[in-house]
């Protein structure tokens, strides 16, 4: 089976994105993990797998998977490639295409200057949402996870995130906590994991511990989720800029009810073709 995928980036997360009319010509979760290999395969974070629109008004449905094969439910800055994507596609300038996902609908923006902002739908901090065992939801809850105490922030931007704020994301043991987080049994779908330094209301650093993938040059939803549980303590301003590994990307939440705002360049690698 010939498998033609175009790799994609926003600030370093990098993804494959390729057709499939229909589920079952999406390659196995073993074959996907065997792609994402970066020594024996093509090497990516994410598989974003393209199908025909569901709902009227959408130009097309996405699926995501992780470089471990199992398929997640959201994933920002691939999202912002695929809406890169797709307009280049279909011919479209500046302005707004809307797609659709297992986490329901999602609006971007073009922009004149290239960049690409997406609408990850409002922030969720019911434990339910994540999935996340609580007795309720609270600003905060304390986790024990790798010997240590920890006190976290949990928000769903689609799927769960984990929010740890530290003093330097540089000293962060994000390799040691990360994993031991992400498969703590209180999240049951397991968490990305976030460490979070604030540099002032409008700014942060952040470094994310995706869940099924490891350490990431950026992430979208993670980005969002950090944001979110920072507006939630009052810590942060409505508009932040997020500096990643790989670059910066913007956040923007004005109040609780509305959706949460990712914006960031994207980037096309190459394209090419595999046999699986």
């Amino acid at each position: 089976m010939r498998l033609d995928f175009v790799k994609m980036h926003g600030l370093g997360n990098d993804f494959i994105v390729f057709d499939a009319a229909t589920p079952e010509s999406v390659p196995s979760p073993t074959a996907l993990a065997a792609l994402a290999n970066r020594h024996t395969g093509i090497g990516f974070d994410q598989a974003l797998v393209l199908g025909p629109a569901r709902r009227p008004g959408t130009v097309a449905y996405y699926r995501i998977f992780n470089a471990d094969g199992r398929e997640v439910e959201q994933c920002g800055n691939g999202a912002r490639c695929l809406a890169a994507l797709l307009a280049r596609r279909l011919g479209l300038g500046p302005g707004e295409l809307v797609m659709d996902s297992p986490a329901g609908l999602v609006r971007a923006q073009l922009q004149k200057d290239g960049l690409v902002s997406v609408a990850m739908g409002v922030p969720d901090f019911a434990p339910a949402a994540l999935p996340f065992v609580a007795a309720g939801e609270a600003p905060s809850y304390t986790l024990e996870a790798a010997g240590e105490t920890l006190e976290i922030g949990a928000v769903s931007i689609g799927n769960p995130h984990a929010v740890i704020r530290v003093a330097s994301v540089a000293a962060a043991a994000v390799d040691r906590l990360g994993p031991a987080v992400e498969n703590h049994p209180r999240f049951p779908h397991r968490t990305n994991v976030e460490f979070l330094e604030i540099v002032d209301r409008q700014h942060v650093r952040l470094r994310v511990h995706e869940r099924g993938v490891g350490e990431t040059q950026a992430c979208g939803t993670g980005a969002c989720g950090a944001v979110a549980v920072g507006r939630l303590r009052g810590w942060l301003d409505p508009n932040v800029a997020v500096d990643v590994p790989g670059g910066r990307l913007a956040v923007e939440w004005q109040r609780p009810d509305a959706p949460i705002w990712l914006t960031g360049p994207t980037a096309t690698a190459f394209e090419g073709h595999t046999d699986l």
